[in-house]
């Protein structure tokens, strides 16, 4: 399906795509990444610390797939452009950072012109008009060629609700700040990605075992544009994570070793 990770068989109909993306930026210590809490109310991840993303919508495809809207995929087939722009969507909407460029431009949308879309997203938000309305309204098109592919999960597979997720590293553009929706997210921040774990660790937030792992890996790349080079260069293992119980009421989660995540058994006090 993508040409930035091997084929994965579907071992479920339910299974979701989705599209998550890891906004970096440099700062005095190294990388800061953007991260929003979600609200306690929403189904998936309720009240945890995560990277603004969700599910593809059928219209992500659409976009990819027509030439006055995405001139140039840059050899990427239509789903995985797909996956991008459903990222970038998805970013929009839950930070209000926008990865798209004036079409003919090679610079990214200004912070102004941002910030005066604020209305759009919002009503992005609430299905009151398409992503692809918005930028054939504002003559914008998706910058797709500044996402990378840093890692591909997927829901273990006797979950009742399973999500192929695809995360994605992207620089962000320095005059865009981001700010949490005020509805599916509660509260928004950049931060390291040691002090992120190191709040999950005092438990003052919640993170899911994904985004654990990937902070860990963010961690040791040391700048933002390091994990950017290093997510260009790299191939992406897909992590199907298999799933049992200790008898001390953890659970064992078992990764592919390959996926480099520096293990491959993690036991998990599930929340």
């Amino acid at each position: 399906m993508s040409s930035d990770n091997k084929s994965v068989p579907d071992k479920s109909k339910a299974l979701r795509t989705a599209s998550t993306v890891l906004l970096l930026r440099e700062a005095a210590d190294g990388m800061e990444i953007f991260m929003v809490q979600r609200h306690r109310e929403i189904e998936f991840n309720s009240g945890a610390l995560v990277f603004p993303g969700g599910s593809m919508d059928p219209n992500d495809r659409e976009i990819a797939a027509d030439p006055s809207l995405v001139a140039d995929r840059g050899g990427l087939d239509v789903d995985t452009t797909a996956i991008r722009i459903g990222g970038i969507r998805e970013t929009f909407e839950e930070s209000g950072i926008l990865l798209a460029r004036p079409r003919g431009s090679s610079s990214l949308v200004s912070a102004a012109k941002t910030a005066a879309l604020g209305s759009q997203r919002a009503a992005l938000d609430e299905g009151k008009v398409s992503f692809a309305d918005i930028l054939r309204n504002h003559e914008l098109t998706p910058a797709i060629d500044l996402l990378a592919l840093f890692a591909h999960w997927i829901t273990p597979v006797h979950l009742p609700k399973r999500f192929d997720t695809h995360f994605l590293l992207a620089l962000a553009p320095p005059d865009q700040i981001g700010k949490h929706d005020g509805k599916e997210s509660v509260d928004s921040i950049w931060l390291s990605p040691k002090a992120a774990l190191d709040a999950a660790a005092s438990g003052r937030y919640n993170l899911p075992f994904p985004t654990i792992r990937n902070l860990i890996k963010l961690d040791k790349l040391g700048t933002a544009q390091a994990a950017m080079d290093f997510a260009r260069a790299t191939p992406v293992v897909t992590v199907v994570p298999e799933m049992s119980r200790n008898e001390n009421g953890t659970t064992r989660l078992r990764i592919p070793m390959e996926a480099g995540y520096d293990g491959d058994v993690f036991d998990v006090v599930r929340p």
